[in-house]
């Protein structure tokens, strides 16, 4: 069944499991959704999912649906902290190098990084980035990549309006690094030492968190 030489396992479709499933088949990915409730698996009925009622994470089951084959397996389950660590753990058992967990707790996180699963924690990171959103006049969006490296968008005053990348210096004062450039609802990942900022502008910049909180405040202190 693979497209794009990759499957993607999804265990638990709820609301996240679902919005991840979807995304991978927006993007003509290879899915294997599991759930114990039917109802859960309607909305992928008519996609190339393929879909399985599994109701006990046991390997034994989980085999039975050749999640085993999968190069990477989300595991969006709720609130049965049991079943998730289990469904981990077999995930991991399957040799699946990549599996990754909404975790419920810090407890649980715990858990799944001694499996060595990988957790996020949606709820959070979402309310993270829009309380950045909030606060920030300039910053219109954060992607944390660690704990110490983020991504972030923010807005070019128009104290920078007319400048090169290179007239700005943000890599010497700020060492931060400009990925791309938002201009009238159009991105351009081609940007180099000549291309021109305006006001308004949106630039997409990734360092670590202290040096662009540094840029966000010399951005505030512009606008």
């Amino acid at each position: 069944m693979k497209k794009n030489n990759q499957i993607f396992g999804i265990i638990g479709v709820g609301r996240f499991g679902l919005a991840v499933a979807e995304e991978l088949l927006q993007r003509d990915k290879s899915v294997i959704a599991i759930d114990k409730d039917p109802a859960r698996l309607k909305p992928l009925q008519d996609t190339s999912a393929e879909l399985f009622i599994v109701e006990q994470m046991s390997k034994e089951a989980l085999e039975e649906t050749g999640i085993q084959d999968a190069d990477v397996i989300v595991i969006g389950i709720g609130k049965d902290i049991e079943s998730s660590i289990l469904a981990a753990l077999n995930a991991k058992e399957f040799g699946i190098e990549r599996v990754i967990c909404k975790a419920l707790s810090r407890d649980h996180a715990k858990i799944l990084e001694k499996i060595g699963a990988e957790y996020i924690f949606p709820e959070t990171d979402i309310g993270k980035r829009l309380a950045i959103r909030l606060s920030s006049r300039v910053t219109l969006d954060v992607l944390p990549l660690s704990d110490e490296f983020s991504i972030v968008q923010i807005k070019v005053p128009e104290y920078y309006d007319g400048m090169t990348v290179l007239e700005t210096n943000f890599r010497k004062k700020f060492n931060v690094n400009i990925i791309a450039v938002i201009s009238d609802g159009r991105a351009s990942g081609v940007v180099g030492p000549d291309t021109v900022l305006k006001k308004d502008d949106f630039i997409v910049v990734c360092g670590s968190n202290e040096s662009l909180e540094k840029l966000q405040e010399e951005f505030e202190r512009r606008v």
